[in-house]
């Protein structure tokens, strides 16, 4: 089975080529992906329309481009899947139409994809890992922890109330004026950082119940600037360290915490899978590896490449998918929300 995946829900227009080996797991004939930074970088953040536009431009090409490094023809595939949220829905517009149009044209089956399952499932691709696991979701506009208990079976166990900490990476690379995107200005800086030097807090830190908040640590690293102010190069690189520091210890902490609840709803988990933009933070992989050790638990840890936007997780969500026989019609929507749980409650500060 090969599957063209296509994904377009943010800045990141990206097409890829995924093969179903016969064991188990899957080859990732190409993996094509243009970055949107120098269009968004003088706004300091995405700008929805200008993304939409951007993708436009960019995603025939892209999808040419996939397929000449996979030494296929299009009538060669076995399905088409492209990302239908959540996102920036001018952009999922552009992705998901165009994946429409190639599934109508071609007759294959079409596989609308949620783009959170995408990053959900990338562990299987990668390493195979059996159902049921513990997911830890961490991009830029997420933060959850879910049970993954099989295709299109998901319980959410925690997530944030305000930020997601890509967004608090993001919000605080702009209050210290570091470069956009936030996130790895900011794990650059804290590299020649001291993370002991500001005391900051960590939010929910030992709660039973294993949801997140950044917002007050963004606001405790405004206060600490602001005493500090004016800031050197060195006081820049060791707040950077020291919220960074902050961060790991929320995430390793709420981990711990909903692994004690997965019990209750899915079983032993079979491993626990760090996913999402933030996975690729080195300081988070290394502190999830030594958590790991000292748990005695699996962890698996997807490439970086894999962790942000990419086609080749929307291509592997639509095999698993039509494996199973679960295929769309042209009429599937773009969608700006589409959680994973959709039984879950909302956190109180209006997350899904």
């Amino acid at each position: 089975m090969r599957v063209l995946g296509i994904e377009t829900t943010c800045d990141e227009s990206a097409a890829s080529v995924v093969r179903l080996r016969e064991e188990g797991g899957g080859d990732i004939l190409s993996n094509e992906v243009m970055s949107q930074i120098a269009d968004h970088a003088a706004f300091g953040g995405v700008v929805p329309e200008i993304a939409a536009r951007a993708h436009v431009e960019v995603i025939d090409r892209l999808v040419e481009r996939a397929l000449d490094r996979a030494k296929m023809r299009l009538d060669q595939l076995d399905g088409i899947a492209a990302a239908a949220g959540p996102g920036l829905v001018g952009g999922v517009m552009v992705g998901l139409t165009t994946g429409k149009a190639l599934a109508l044209a071609l007759r294959k089956p079409l596989v609308a994809v949620n783009h959170l399952e995408g990053h959900a499932l990338t562990a299987r691709l990668t390493d195979g890992v059996p159902f049921p696991y513990l997911l830890l979701l961490v991009s830029g506009g997420h933060t959850q922890l879910i049970a993954v208990r099989g295709i299109g079976d998901y319980r959410r166990l925690g997530t944030t109330v305000d930020d997601a900490v890509g967004e608090a990476f993001d919000k605080t690379a702009k209050l210290l004026g570091l470069p956009y995107p936030g996130g790895p200005s900011v794990e650059r800086a804290a590299e020649a950082g001291d993370p002991v030097r500001f005391t900051l807090p960590r939010p929910m830190l030992g709660r039973a119940k294993p949801d997140f908040s950044l917002s007050g640590l963004k606001t405790a690293v405004r206060l600490e600037a602001e005493r500090a102010a004016p800031l050197t190069s060195r006081d820049v690189c060791d707040l950077c360290a020291s919220f960074q520091a902050a961060v790991v210890d929320v995430l390793i902490d709420r981990t711990r915490a909903a692994l004690r609840q997965f019990r209750d709803v899915a079983g032993r988990p079979s491993a626990i899978v760090v996913a999402g933009g933030v996975a690729s933070n080195l300081s988070v992989r290394s502190a999830f590896v030594r958590f790991a050790g000292e748990s005695g638990i699996r962890l698996v840890l997807p490439p970086p490449v894999l962790c942000t936007d990419n086609g080749a997780m929307i291509a592997w969500a639509g095999i698993e998918r039509l494996q199973l026989g679960l295929v769309d019609d042209l009429t599937a929507p773009p969608r700006p929300r589409w959680p994973l749980d959709p039984e879950a409650e909302r956190a109180p500060g209006g997350r899904a």
